[in-house]
């Protein structure tokens, strides 16, 4: 049994790999510090899933508590390392939401980062998970993005974050020896997940008969992917890799108003679609290279479009008595 820090743990990525590590017998320090972001109901069911499974403890803690911090970096037993690894999955998360608060993007993807980091440093933490973002990649790469494309022409405040957040941990890499696996993330979907992303909105809309929003003509793609599928490819992140960039997608993207036809098959509505033009942080597409992920983690995503709706589309039914209140925009 090893011992993992997963920050952000009541959030949608975090809580999944706090339960696959749980679930794979080890034990979880989970601290999140439930902020209102989004709709803090569902950072409370993810918890609380989490909560039941033996081996799990909790810390309400902020990445900028630099005094509880430390005391969560406090080894159970002298002489040892408190973790075998952190994984720093806690962020500010969303695109559009950066413009409106850019400060509180990088107080916590990259200050928040640097505590995290200097602290594995000062207690021989021997291995670090980075959550990073597809937002990096910007938009003037060529599609499928591979790891070693351009990305020093963020488009927003959260991309330009993430991307900061990768530079300060190849530093503690080279400096101090660090192991370090960077994950840039592409379009995450699933049952409980964020309220501010299309699957979410779109399963709450159609469901509901409100009209959908859709920003652009609605041919642009993304790389949906499966949230089962993202947390088990961060688990196999934890082997030592030295420092390693990986893209985690579904190498497959959907047009949009596709996924749409897909959640309306799901929920059993059609949707009232309404367009809006095209946001200015908007990319046109997004498609991950995968081939880092096999090669490096024998990885490869399992679950196909139609299943992942569907999956996310059940849970929906099965807690709309209040998933139906969610907000689908920050507060």
């Amino acid at each position: 049994m090893s011992r993992y820090l997963v920050t952000g743990s009541a959030g949608f990525i975090g809580s999944r790999v706090a339960a696959s590590l749980l679930e794979e017998g080890h034990e979880v320090v989970g601290l999140d510090n439930l902020n209102d972001s989004y709709d803090v109901r569902l950072k409370q069911w993810r918890l609380s899933k989490l909560e039941v499974l033996p081996h799990f403890s909790f810390r309400r803690t902020d990445l900028l508590d630099r005094v509880s911090l430390t005391k969560v970096f406090e080894a159970p037993s002298a002489g040892t390392p408190p973790f075998a690894a952190v994984l720093n999955l806690a962020a500010r998360a969303g695109v559009r939401q950066s413009l409106e608060d850019p400060e509180a993007y990088f107080d916590t993807n990259v200050t928040g980062t640097l505590r995290l980091l200097e602290l594995c440093r000062a207690t021989s933490v021997p291995k670090f998970v980075l959550a990073s973002s597809s937002s990096v990649y910007g938009s003037r790469n060529t599609v499928p993005y591979r790891e070693d494309a351009h990305t020093n022409r963020p488009i927003s405040p959260y991309a330009a974050s993430k991307k900061a957040a990768e530079v300060l941990c190849h530093s503690y890499h080279h400096l101090y020896g660090l192991d370090v696996t960077v994950f840039r993330y592409f379009t995450v979907y699933g049952p409980a997940g964020r309220p501010d992303m299309s699957p979410f909105r779109f399963i709450q809309w159609i469901a509901e008969g409100h009209p959908v929003d859709l920003y652009g003509d609605g041919r642009q793609s993304r790389d949906f992917t499966y949230i089962d599928d993202v947390a088990r490819g961060t688990v196999a992140g934890l082997a030592p890799l030295g420092y390693e960039v990986i893209n985690l997608g579904s190498d497959r993207p959907v047009v949009l108003l596709d996924f749409i036809r897909e959640v309306e098959r799901a929920v059993g509505r059609n949707a009232v679609v309404k367009k809006l033009p095209a946001h200015v942080t908007d990319v046109r597409e997004t498609w991950a290279s995968i081939d880092k992920a096999k090669q490096l983690l024998g990885w490869s995503p399992t679950w196909s479009v139609s299943a992942g709706v569907a999956s996310a589309a059940e849970w929906y039914r099965s807690n709309r008595d209040w998933a139906r209140d969610i907000r689908t925009s920050a507060p």
